[in-house]
């Protein structure tokens, strides 16, 4: 087994993008994060890079259709050809052409238990505020395959917190985050390993 070279795609505070460069830095994982990738100019996922040296790419997707935005990603994408692709965070649905380029390379994770509380519309405090409002005693985090139906790939790995009676979206959302940074390097670790295997439209992790 070899170092898996890692490209992040983040919109935002880059929280996750940090765990897994933590991770690979303390020796934890056998990846090197080669890349950030961000739609948003002004993320502050763009200074934990800097501050990393790693190399980051903004490709702005305002005025861009859709795929014309998903071309400038695939063209630094493909310069690298990274081993894995994992968004944190990035806030963009992707069209079929690129989800069947990437497919098997390209990882998400959401803020939920899928296939709960996931698909258009559902992410960050509007996940949260769901599963308050329905009553759930239990949430967390998966990490999935991305396929054309968002956030319905197959589930690599979860990660659970009791939801408590007295939570607010922002204290359930933060017992989330502590599981995202702990699960979404672990898994990064896991295709390190080529412990992930893809069947029948399943994950298994071996």
């Amino acid at each position: 087994m070899s170092v898996i070279d890692v490209v992040v795609l983040a919109s935002g505070s880059g929280s996750d993008f940090q765990s897994i460069v933590d991770a690979c830095d303390a020796g934890e994982i056998d990846a090197n994060v080669v890349m950030l990738i961000t739609n948003n100019p002004d993320a502050y996922c763009i200074t934990r890079a800097r501050e990393h040296g790693i190399q980051h790419s903004v490709i702005d997707h305002r005025g861009l259709s859709r795929r014309e935005h998903e071309k400038k990603l695939e063209k630094e994408l493909d310069k690298i050809d990274p081993d894995l692709i994992v968004l944190a965070g990035f806030m963009r649905i992707f069209t079929d052409d690129f989800v069947e380029k990437y497919y098997g390379k390209l990882i998400n994770i959401h803020p939920a238990l899928l296939p709960l509380f996931g698909g258009p519309g559902m992410y960050g405090e509007h996940v949260h505020r769901a599963v308050l409002d329905s009553g759930m005693k239990v949430s967390g985090c998966s990490v999935h395959f991305v396929t054309n139906q968002v956030d319905m790939g197959p589930i690599i790995a979860q990660r659970c917190v009791p939801v408590k009676h007295d939570d607010s979206i922002d204290s359930l959302g933060e017992r989330v985050l502590e599981q995202e940074h702990e699960l979404l390097p672990t898994v990064v670790g896991y295709f390190a390993d080529e412990r992930v295997r893809l069947k029948e439209g399943r994950a298994w992790v071996v």
